[in-house]
């Protein structure tokens, strides 16, 4: 079969605005656009052209990583094309297929991305756990290099990041920034933050919360004087904080939750939603830590939680992703059912909307 360039082809997808790049074997390329997988207009591609288009983007370093692990991330960037966030799997017969993000090299600010207010006084505080969750492709990381951003362009930090792999690289404005690469720079997420406390940080960023001794170390950095950034696959204030505490042995349990109601400062849970016509927006469920949710987290009476932040949202800051959904069908911005088919509470949700489910 014909050949494609692999350069061209992540060029053109970047023209055509999408976010993702797929190429899996008896199949034409797929991108991803506004959350919707749409096949390009080429001839279906076998395991060999998969592998000579993957390879001639890696290192030798990186081909030995891959046969041996059967996975492979990293990060990429193609001159006059831009930068990329790419992953490595073998599928059924072991043939090798891929997936591209692709990273925009211009940092958004918050005002670009309409964030909430809440979000510029967050990134004030000195210390703390701020978590930013949700699925895969939910815009996670573009929050966080906002976050970062809005610190870099008005206060004097040492931002530290650990990520796997490094995807937003900022410019050094008023902070300054040390980005590591997990298997690069640094063994592992636990080992890079264990390190991290001797590199003189203000602010740590790390990629993903994956294991109970990640967690408790960013728990322990936030307690010390650390504003610390991490995100969780999680799709709701309320199980985020339930997944963490759940990460640990249950004789564990009490004492992370006692740290967790100190060290918490925010859970922002955001999901991308496809508007009417074209385009996506971002939808925030927001927790904000207060002597009332810091009672609850430590006492265990974390489904209490819920209720406490539809309390004074005015004063609080807080929201919930219920809220911000029906705000958006008022509005006309989205469909009541693509609100009903994200929602974390649906039947809460269809009563506020007024429609059965």
């Amino acid at each position: 079969m014909r050949e494609i360039d692999i350069n061209l082809l992540l060029k053109n997808v970047v023209a055509h605005g999408a976010s993702d790049l797929h190429l899996v074997s008896r199949s034409e390329p797929q991108v991803r656009i506004d959350g919707r997988l749409v096949p390009l207009d080429l001839p279906k591609l076998d395991a060999s052209s998969i592998e000579k288009m993957c390879y001639s983007l890696i290192t030798d370093k990186q081909k030995k990583i891959l046969e041996e692990e059967k996975e492979l991330d990293f990060a990429i960037v193609i001159p006059n094309v831009g930068r990329f966030r790419g992953n490595y799997y073998y599928t059924i017969n072991t043939e090798l297929a891929a997936a591209f993000r692709i990273i925009p090299t211009d940092i958004p600010s918050l005002d670009d991305l309409k964030a909430p207010l809440v979000f510029k006084e967050l990134v004030k505080r000195e210390k703390g756990l701020i978590l930013v969750t949700g699925p895969t492709g939910s815009g996670k990381s573009t929050t966080l290099a906002a976050l970062l951003n809005e610190i870099n362009e008005n206060y004097h930090k040492h931002i530290l990041t650990i990520e796997d792999p490094v995807e937003f690289i900022h410019e050094n404005k008023k902070s300054l920034f040390s980005h590591r690469n997990v298997g690069e720079d640094t063994k592992s997420f636990a080992s890079g933050l264990k390190y991290a406390l001797r590199e003189d940080p203000d602010i740590i960023l790390v990629g993903e919360l994956r294991d109970a001794e990640t967690i408790s170390t960013a728990i322990t950095a936030a307690e010390t004087g650390h504003l610390v950034f991490a995100t969780l696959h999680t799709n709701s204030a309320v199980q985020t904080i339930n997944r963490i505490v759940d990460s640990f042995e249950g004789s564990e349990q009490v004492q992370v939750r006692n740290m967790l109601s100190v060290s918490l400062s925010a859970v922002i849970s955001q999901a991308l939603l496809p508007k009417k016509g074209k385009g996506r927006i971002a939808v925030h469920e927001i927790l904000i830590n207060n002597n009332a949710i810091s009672n609850l987290i430590r006492e265990g009476k974390v489904h209490q939680i819920y209720s406490q932040m539809q309390l004074n949202q005015s004063i609080t800051g807080m929201q919930t992703q219920t809220q911000k959904l029906a705000e958006l069908v008022s509005q006309n911005i989205i469909t009541p059912e693509t609100a009903l088919s994200f929602s974390t509470q649906p039947q809460e949700l269809a009563t506020r909307l007024g429609i059965g489910v």
